[in-house]
């Protein structure tokens, strides 16, 4: 049934009220015959659920009205509930019950006093208003109970139009929220959404013979036949893209509402909005990410993931109207990406649940697409297994949410995050979608710009994504052929803990079952024997060392800083005689000018310590980093207490000595969070030991710090035992 059908229905049964009323001789004042409820405007479909209320004043004696003017509806066989209501219970019901409160909020008028109706409806509309602070908790809360229990309506196998989350209901609920005047919702698409669902549920309650509003498998090409759709998978992405778009709507409305009820209400807030910078050309206002007013989207094609990342790691909205200017006026990235477009990928993907809304904004305005061309493969993709509990696409993005838990455990985490965003990428077709994705995804690295191991990397496990997860729980882990399978087909420890996050994340966003205490076990063991295998010594990077000319005029108290522009920053050279504590002088000095580190270089060149920075910032003014560093070596700047970490975060750092790496140092390798002070703090710690950093390679890898610290005892020599593990605690002290 169309929008004109229902309203045709609707028309012929207000006539019959009209009838109805007039045959009966119903009183012009005092007395009114409304409609409540149905689809949200009083709308009468074959199996409706509109109520028909005959309101009266407080004390208009209403006889037998009501039995006369009921007998024609109960006669006609038309599915009206009615009820007969004053005025004052009218509004009290409404009070009592949100629910009520909704509903009343679109009564219509249909025969009788119509300034009864004007009234009803202008007292419940004042109360809805002045009660909305209190009010939309609840509603929030009911609604959250009915999401939890039916679940969410683009991903279930057994759809309910009505009551998932993104249904009908949802748009009512919307509907009231924009009513209340404290947010604003988009019209024109929350109508176009609710007005299509309206008539998939019109198609499937004809199908069913009766009112049920759930689309049951066997009802898909029948439901795709009725709406003029080529086959059933039509049907099926055509009903989950309109629940998706209800719930982005739902979900942008409730952080709204959320960012209203937390401000407290005060007659002095201010006209202009209050813009707090983020980032470059990017601003947060009213717990939403909008760009500032130096933004020039024509000219940077990063700055749509720079937003987007700066939204999701911070768990607020990317304002919709900001993601549809950055899709029309950025250009396109220019391929390879540059380095900042690549680690901001890796950050948005690896920012938790902070990811989801974000992502969906990005789909809904057209975003994704511009980042990521081959996204349209898996969009609104069902899961031909029952086991998952999601689409494809959304599967994939719970799949980076949790392998963002599992960044600490990998040396790259740039690699496990775009790998967690690709692994599914080959499904929708007719080649095994592993197979399929190989070459998908090896494309797709390439274009974001990573180098070509690591390309290689990320196709390997695109590629055997299923590798474990299918050789675990269908192979004998006693027999060695089971451990050399794994082994010869990864051919690297790096590789193997790499697919071993991917999969408990893959499994984890599958459903429940899919991460039993059972198979999580089969999988934990035979990952480690397949590592004893492959674990030849951990691969730590290799210091790179240049002989540079030390500057002839430097003297043991002086310190020579020469910046150099490069592609996308500057690269810093500091030359200082060395002592302990010098390389945490220097990393304080950076930090205190909010110079973001990229990676560094770090050795010893005779009597002198030479660092070389390579940092995402130009114009680096070395008169400026030089009274820094004076102030921080003189005692007039104390950067632990500005640096003192708050807390630990989401995800503890980690610590750990790796013996093996090196005979003449004790090699100390830490993961933590990248935020500044980050290498202060460690070298720092080390220092109040006395422990001498002897080189250096600090990196970057999208959200997570990679440093790798060769360090000596201050007469020469590796650490003994208990020093490295004292230092090793120190060092996870000053970063928790």
């Amino acid at each position: 049934m169309t929008a004109d059908e229902r309203a045709a229905r609707t028309r012929a049964a207000d006539q019959l009220c009209i009838d109805a009323y007039a045959d009966c001789s119903g009183p012009e004042i005092g007395v009114a015959m409304v409609a409540v409820g149905g689809y949200g405007r009083g709308e009468l479909a074959p199996h409706s659920d509109l109520d028909v209320v005959l309101v009266h004043d407080e004390g208009v004696d209403l006889g037998e009205l009501a039995q006369k003017v009921w007998y024609p509806l109960w006669d006609s066989g038309s599915a009206l509930d009615h009820s007969v209501r004053s005025l004052p219970e009218m509004v009290s019901a409404s009070d009592a019950d949100h629910r009520v409160a909704s509903g009343l909020l679109d009564v219509r008028h249909i025969t009788g006093d119509p300034n009864l109706t004007l009234r009803l409806r202008a007292t419940t509309l004042a109360q809805w208003r002045k009660g909305a602070r209190t009010r939309l908790p609840e509603v929030r809360t009911s609604a959250l109970n009915r999401h939890r229990l039916i679940g969410e309506l683009a991903h279930l196998s057994v759809p309910d139009v009505k009551e998932a989350e993104g249904g009908l209901r949802d748009a009512t609920t919307l509907r009231g929220i924009v009513a209340t005047w404290l947010v604003d919702v988009p019209h024109t698409e929350l109508e176009q959404s609710r007005q299509a669902l309206l008539d998939v549920r019109d198609v499937v309650q004809g199908l069913a013979g009766r009112g049920s509003d759930r689309i049951v498998p066997e009802m898909w090409p029948d439901l795709a036949e009725a709406l003029g759709l080529a086959d059933d998978r039509a049907a099926q992405a055509h009903v989950r893209e309109i629940g998706r778009r209800i719930t982005h709507l739902s979900r942008l409305a409730w952080r709204r509402v959320d960012g209203v009820l937390s401000r407290p209400v005060s007659p002095r807030t201010p006209r202009r909005p209050v813009l707090e910078p983020l980032a470059t050309g990017v601003a947060l206002s009213a717990g939403e990410v909008v760009l500032d007013k130096k933004a020039d989207p024509a000219k940077d094609p990063v700055l749509l993931l720079r937003a987007a990342t700066a939204a999701a790691e911070r768990n607020v909205v990317l304002a919709p109207p900001t993601a549809a200017r950055l899709v029309r006026e950025c250009p396109p990235l220019p391929e390879p990406w540059p380095e900042e477009a690549r680690q901001l990928l890796v950050r948005l993907l690896a920012s938790g649940r902070g990811l989801l809304e974000v992502w969906e904004t990005l789909e809904e305005t057209g975003a994704l697409t511009r980042i990521l061309p081959e996204w349209e493969r898996v969009h609104s993709l069902p899961h031909a297994s029952v086991i998952h509990r999601f689409t494809v696409d959304r599967h994939v993005v719970e799949t980076c949410i949790e392998a963002s838990e599992l960044i600490r455990a990998v040396a790259r985490p740039d690699v496990l995050m775009v790998a967690a965003l690709l692994h599914d990428i080959g499904k929708g077709g007719l080649t095994e979608h592993s197979v399929a994705g190989e070459p998908i995804a090896r494309a797709a690295a390439q274009r974001m710009g990573f180098d070509e191991e690591c390309v290689e990397l990320i196709a390997l496990l695109v590629r055997w994504h299923l590798l474990l997860a299918t050789t675990a729980t269908t192979r004998d882990p006693d027999d060695p052929a089971t451990v050399d399978l794994v082994a010869s087909t990864l051919g690297t420890a790096e590789a193997l803990s790499l697919l071993s996050a991917l999969t408990e994340a893959d499994a984890k966003a599958t459903s429940p079952k899919a991460w039993s205490s059972w198979r999580a076990g089969l999988i934990t063991d035979l990952a480690r024997r397949a590592h004893a295998a492959l674990d030849s010594g951990v691969a730590l990077p290799a210091i790179t060392t240049d002989e540079l000319p030390v500057p002839e005029n430097l003297n043991p108290t002086s310190v020579s800083i020469a910046i150099e522009p490069v592609p996308e920053g500057s690269r810093i050279t500091t030359i200082a005689l060395d002592r302990v504590g010098l390389l945490a002088d220097f990393a304080a000095m950076l930090a205190m000018q909010r110079v973001p580190v990229r990676a560094a270089r770090i050795w010893a060149q005779g009597p002198y310590g030479v660092s070389v920075w390579e940092v995402a910032a130009e114009g680096v003014d070395p008169a400026i980093l030089r009274t820094k560093y004076d102030a921080i070596v003189g005692g007039r700047a104390d950067p632990l207490t500005r640096f003192a970490p708050a807390g630990t975060g989401p995800l503890a750092p980690t610590v750990a000595v790796r013996p093996e790496a090196s005979e003449q140092s004790t090699v100390l390798e830490v993961r933590a969070a990248d935020r500044p002070g980050v290498v202060y703090l460690v070298c720092h710690a080390l220092a109040g030991l006395g422990v001498a950093v002897r080189s250096a390679h600090l990196d970057t890898l999208g959200p997570q710090a990679v440093d790798v610290f060769y360090l000596q005892e201050d007469s020469a020599g590796a650490l003994s035992e208990t020093r490295a593990a004292e230092a090793a605690h120190a060092v996870r002290a000053a970063l928790s």
